[in-house]
This record gives structure tokens, C-alpha cells and sequence, in this order.
């Protein structure tokens, strides 16, 4: 499913029209019937709704859901936030029409505004269709107060098709936004659900079919949201007659002496991924750790210098990386100078594809340059803002523009962490995942994701289909747990064991269908 900008859902509406003879007026009705579907799922027995409408399309969206809750025997209070004489064409007509049947529209001048949102805390349901994704400007007068009002009231509120004062692009708030409990958005999702304030103010988001054409809503944007059908069919297949060196042969390199867990975490994930052959390349006290805890790992011991890989184990890796199909760096090295020097030396003769990590992506930061073959970066924020040396209060404000710039300064895959996490590569569209839950919120949950995408780097896919399909099914992975053991306290090595079972449900998924 792609994503849309305000102007690409501008040119749908009108090319729908002009090119479809699919008018404004049918999208609004159809766009009310689904919100009214949700009142109706929320509120299936009735109850007393209240629908605040704007004077735009958006309220005309707004005047359909309280003629259809009337006409369902719901007690319905519509609030017009605009005087009538503003209300565009389409919303006057919604209006005019809803009027016919018995509702009664109450504008912000009249006297029995106050008296209708001094008991907004009485209502069941609140319906917010004041602004649509063409808001740019910061709210204020009675849109600004409605808003407030709404999120004083303590009622649950349905958004139509963006909580009113997020800006659709960006997600950023416009000085005043609903917090929704349930958004309804139309035809394509768009950016704010997946950043900013917009991210949290959406609630649980939808989106409803409304008779715009499949032609308009197949064309590509830049960016699209991962589902489980595309993840199922470029996961790497199992011959019968395979063996293990068949698998893909990942090396590891990670971990010092204060952070010996990351390179188990790594290794482990890298084995429930399905990895054939799996080696740990780090100092005494690592090796120790991962034999301890990941038995099937290989150990490749490396030269320390004070609890760190010394810049002289650069020649041992380098000795055998021809039997490795693919490489993971980063988790726990620490960005000490040793380390940035064993870096700089094992990546100016490194020939393998591999995912940049953690550490690794510090010290690229720093100023270490990258190998020159395929990679993967897969930075949270805080790593992100050093790479693009700006704040993270600026990564987070625009994370599509941000997955956009890292592309073209570094020219490789990269993958931006967090929630709805975005992978970017020179020429392709970003892909937005849509699994995963804040549980995932905790230390060690990168390590496993990295050690995942080494893996399917190491399968032959690449690079940015392997961050791709690994985020989807890393997020799988916390689902399962979320559900299994509870949405919050479950560990990084929770999902290692849990990837098995996630990859079983994405390709089982699929073969249902």
C-alpha cells in the first residue's frame, strides 16, 4: 500500500473525478458511511454522539455522519466550528442536505454552542471532522477551542481521515491537535500516521475504501507501507537437499568487555533466523559469554587492547572473511580509538555485503569510512543525528526527510529505528513497516535485528529487501511476545526465540490466502 502526500491526495480527488467521473460529492458520502461504520462498531447499540464539522470537505464528511447516526435512531448534536455563510460548496450542500433530515447545525455563533460543550462530557462518542489534510496553518479561534474542548472532555474521538491540527506531511502539530482514540483516513495512508505528534494522536488508525479508483491508488509514491504478502514471498526457501554451508555463513563481529551481551543477542537472532553457520569474532571475555549462551556459535577470537578489540585483530578477520557470506559489525564494540582504528583497517580490504551497526555506525560518524561493497546502516535516532551531524530533535521532526538525506549523503541502504521503522536506498522507494509495539522499546532489541538482516544479506537478498523484510518480521517477533507474554518486560532474547515461530506465521499468512 503506498503512501500519500496532501498533494498526491489532491491530484487523486481531482483526477478521480476528471479522468473516472467519480465526483466529490460520492467520495464524501462514501467517505461518512465508513466513519459511520466505526460509530456503529464502537456504539453498536446507540448512544449520544457529537460531531464537530469544519467549514471544508472535511466537514462535509462530518454533516454525512450525523444525517446517517440520526437516521440510525442515534441522538446526534452537530457543532459547526465556521460560520455558514464560509462553508465551501461541497460541505454547504452536505449541510443544506443533513438539515432536510432532521439535524439540526449549531454554529459557534449561536447561543447554544456553550450550552452543547459544557456537556460534551455527557456524550458517548465525539466525531471530529473539522480539518482535513490540507491544514497548514496554525489552529486558532473557535477550531483552536474545539479541539481543546474535545480533549478536555474525556470522550473517545473518531477522526476523519486526520486528527484536526496535525499536519498531514510531517505529523508535526499545528499548535493544537485532537488526540483521537480511532482515525479514519481515506484511499492511501498517510505520512502523519507514522511520525511526530501525528504518530501518537492517531490512535488506532484505519484505512476505509471510498470509490477511488484502484488505477489512482496503485500508482507509486515514495514511500509504502510492508505487508505480509511482499514479506512472504522474497523470504529465503529451504532446498530439502541443502546444507549448512548453503544457509548463508554469517560473521559477527561484536562486543567488549562491559557489553559482552550484545554479540550473543546478535548471534542468537542470527541462528533463529535460519543462519547455516554463525561466527563471533571478538576479545576472550565475548567469546566466553556467547559460548555460554549461544552454543551453536563459532568463536573467532580477536587481540584486545583494555577490554576492546585491538587495532592488530584487523589482520585476523581480514585472514578469513573468504568463508563468510556476509558480516555484521557493531553491537558493543564501543567507539573507543582501538576500535575505530580496527575498523578503518578491516573495512578498507572487506569484500563481503554486511549490515553497519551500533558502534560501527559511530564510527563511521567519526569519520571511518565505510567498505565499498553493499551495506546496510541501521541507526536509531541518537546514532542518526551523529551520522548527519544535526540533532535528534530534527531527525524526529521529518524521519521521511531524514531516511531521504542519509540516502544520498551515504549512498547506501539505511534503515531509521523507532516506531513505524523506515528503510531508504538510492532509487527505490522507502518501505514503512507496520508490525511491532512498544515493548520493543529496550536495550538489545537492535542487536537482534541486526543480527537478522546479516543473515538474509547472507541468503543472497539484498540489501534493501533484507532491512525490509527483516524489520517486518523483527516486529513480528514482538507482536508474538507482546501477546505471549504480556505488551511490556519482555526481552531482547524473547524475540530471538520468538523468530522462528514469527517467520512460520508471515509465510502461513500467505499461503492461506
Amino acid at each position: 500500500m503506498w503512501i500519500a502526500t496532501t498533494e498526491h491526495c489532491k491530484q487523486i480527488d481531482r483526477r478521480a473525478s476528471e479522468e473516472f467521473g467519480v465526483t466529490a460529492k460520492v467520495l464524501m458520502e462514501r467517505a461518512g458511511l465508513a466513519v459511520f461504520d466505526v460509530v456503529k462498531e464502537l456504539l453498536p447499540h446507540g448512544g449520544r454522539i457529537t460531531v464537530f464539522c469544519g467549514k471544508g470537505n472535511n466537514g462535509g464528511d462530518g454533516f454525512v455522519v450525523a444525517r446517517l447516526a440520526l437516521d440510525h435512531h442515534y441522538m446526534v448534536d452537530c457543532l459547526v466550528a465556521a460560520e455558514e455563510a464560509s462553508l465551501t460548496p461541497e460541505a454547504h450542500e452536505q449541510m443544506r442536505i443533513a438539515r432536510a433530515q432532521g439535524v439540526q447545525p449549531i454554529f459557534f455563533t449561536d447561543a447554544r454552542w456553550h450550552r452543547k460543550t459544557e456537556a460534551l462530557g455527557c456524550r458517548d462518542l465525539i466525531v471530529d471532522a473539522l480539518l482535513g489534510t490540507g491544514a497548514r496553518c496554525e489552529v486558532k479561534g473557535c477550531i483552536k477551542d474545539s479541539i481543546q474542548l474535545m480533549n478536555r472532555s474525556g470522550v473517545p474521538v473518531v477522526s476523519v481521515d486526520v486528527p484536526s491540527g496535525i499536519c498531514c506531511d510531517t505529523g508535526e502539530e499545528l499548535g493544537e491537535s485532537v488526540w483521537a482514540f480511532r482515525t479514519v483516513t481515506f484511499g492511501l495512508p498517510k505520512k502523519f500516521l507514522f511520525e511526530g505528534i501525528g504518530l501518537e494522536h492517531s490512535g488506532y488508525w484505519t484505512v476505509s475504501e471510498i470509490g477511488i479508483p484502484a488505477a489512482l491508488l496503485n500508482e507509486p509514491t515514495s514511500a509504502r507501507l510492508v505487508d505480509c504478502d511482499w514479506v512472504s514471498n522474497l523470504l529465503p526457501e529451504r532446498l530439502k537437499a541443502s546444507h549448512k554451508g548453503e544457509n548463508g555463513s554469517i560473521l559477527i563481529v561484536a562486543g567488549s568487555r562491559n557489553m559482552r551481551g550484545a554479540a550473543s543477542l546478535s548471534a542468537k537472532a542470527a541462528v533463529r533466523s535460519g543462519a547455516g553457520l554463525v561466527t563471533v569474532a571478538g576479545i576472550p571475555d565475548v567469546l566466553n559469554a556467547v559460548a555460554a549462551n549461544v552454543p551453536e556459535a563459532i568463536l573467532l577470537p580477536l587481540d584486545e587492547v583494555d577490554g576492546v578489540i585491538s587495532p592488530d585483530a584487523a589482520a585476523t578477520v581480514l585472514k578469513n572473511q573468504s568463508k563468510y557470506h556476509a558480516a555484521l559489525f557493531g553491537p558493543g564494540l564501543t567507539h573507543d580509538r582501538p576500535v575505530l582504528d580496527f575498523l578503518a583497517r578491516v573495512w578498507s580490504e572487506w569484500d563481503r555485503p554486511c549490515v553497519v551497526d551500533a558502534d560501527a555506525l559511530n564510527a563511521v560518524g567519526q569519520g571511518v569510512k565505510l567498505p565499498r561493497v553493499e551495506c546496510v546502516l541501521t541507526p536509531h535516532p541518537g546514532e542518526m543525528s551523529r551520522l548527519l551531524h544535526c540533532s535528534v530533535a530534527e531527525i524526529q521532526s521529518d524521519r521521511f526527510r531524514t531516511v531521504t538525506q542519509a540516502v544520498e549523503e551515504l549512498g547506501r541502504c539505511v534503515l531509521l529505528k523507532g516506531p513505524y521503522t523506515i528503510v531508504g536506498e538510492p532509487g527505490q522507494p522507502m518501505i514503512v513497516n507496520c508490525t511491532g509495539n512498544p515493548g520493543l522499546a529496550s536495550a538489545g532489541m537492535g542487536d537482534v535485528l541486526g543480527g537478522m538482516i546479516a543473515t538474509l544479506l547472507g541468503q543472497d537478498m539484498p540489501g534493501y529487501y533484507a532491512a525490509s523484510c527483516g524489520m517486518y518480521w523483527h516486529g513480528m517477533a514482538g507482536d508474538i511476545c507482546a501477546t505471549e507474554i504480556g505488551p511490556i518486560g519482555y526481552s531482547a532474547s524473547d524475540v530471538a526465540d520468538a523468530l522462528a515461530k514469527a517467520r512460520c506465521r508471515i509465510v502461513s499468512a500467505c499461503h492461506r490466502k
